[in-house]
């Protein structure tokens, strides 16, 4: 008997070991399976947009207890667009008995939005313009001969925002020199107040945005049944985003698809080290296997 007992001991820590080889061996395989699997390059695609006239506007009237807002645009786009189009019109019920009055009217006036490849450019132009407001049909708020935005994001890069003004413009009849040093304050006793701020630009790590001239209007027309206007007009704004950087991002083992027969490597997402790996995931499980053969031989002697 006391010959026995270590026999026995023996083989249970052959049959237990052996075992332990064969797990091992399965887990580097999954693992190894799992470990195979390719990187693929992503990327974002950028955006731009461009608008030559934007309105904020909130239209107080004499006859009624009501305020009438004017929120309309001019060649307002998104990449891939561009439009050109020199006047808009609106109607407000309640202003003029209801017809149609002439907002802005311009020789040029052009927007333009493109995104291609790494590059988002966005860029807009107007020349020889009036813009007018609710009750003030012969008296342009602002006169500009011409102003012109571009916003431009390339991958990689740095952004650039640029703005083009003229020497001067004229607010409500006033020809004002325009200056970079801060807002501009026009006031005409009986009509109203207008503050210009010039040439707004701004750009981050990816974006970039750029506004010739944007209005804070607030005037007492009394003409047109119309009893005040306040809001803001925003003129030549273009913005852009550039496309994301190409980045590698993991893929793991496909599960549920079976690699066609004659595929290659890249068909099936795997690498060059694919069959090293592959080879010596086997080699661990054959060398389990032997051990589990070992340990069922042992046992049986």
């Amino acid at each position: 008997m006391s010959h026995g007992g270590p026999t026995i001991v023996y083989t249970i820590n052959f049959r237990m070991r052996a075992r332990r080889w064969s797990a091992v061996a399965v887990a580097t395989v999954l693992a190894a399976l799992a470990g195979t699997g390719s990187a693929h390059a992503t990327g974002g695609h950028g955006s731009a947009s461009a608008a030559v006239l934007r309105t904020g506007l909130d239209v107080s009237l004499l006859d009624k207890t009501v305020h009438a807002p004017l929120t309309v645009s001019l060649n307002e786009v998104r990449a891939p667009r561009s439009a050109r189009k020199t006047a808009l019109t609106a109607v407000l019920d309640g202003v003029d008995g209801g017809k149609p009055f002439s907002v802005l009217r311009a020789e040029v006036a052009d927007a333009g939005a493109t995104v291609d490849g790494d590059r988002a450019e966005a860029s807009t132009t107007l020349s020889g313009a009036r813009l007018h407001v609710p009750g003030l049909p012969l008296l342009p708020v602002v006169e500009l001969e011409a102003v012109s935005s571009k916003a431009v994001c390339e991958t990689g890069r740095t952004p650039h925002a640029s703005v083009t003004l003229p020497a001067s413009v004229r607010v409500l009849g006033k020809r004002v020199r325009l200056t970079a040093g801060g807002p501009t304050h026009v006031e005409v006793p009986g009509v109203g107040e207008v503050r210009l701020d010039l040439s707004k630009t701004g750009t981050t790590s990816t974006t970039a945005a750029a506004t010739a001239l944007r209005l804070e209007v607030s005037v007492d027309p009394l003409r047109l049944n119309v009893a005040e206007v306040e809001g803001t007009l925003t003129l030549a704004e273009a913005r852009c985003e550039a496309p994301a950087a190409p980045g590698v991002q993991a893929q793991g083992a496909r599960a549920g698809r079976a690699a066609p027969t004659g595929a290659n490597l890249a068909e099936t997402g795997g690498d060059s080290m694919t069959p090293y790996v592959a080879g010596g995931a086997v080699a661990l499980l054959a060398a389990g296997g032997g051990a589990v053969v070992l340990a069922r031989r042992g046992r049986a002697n």
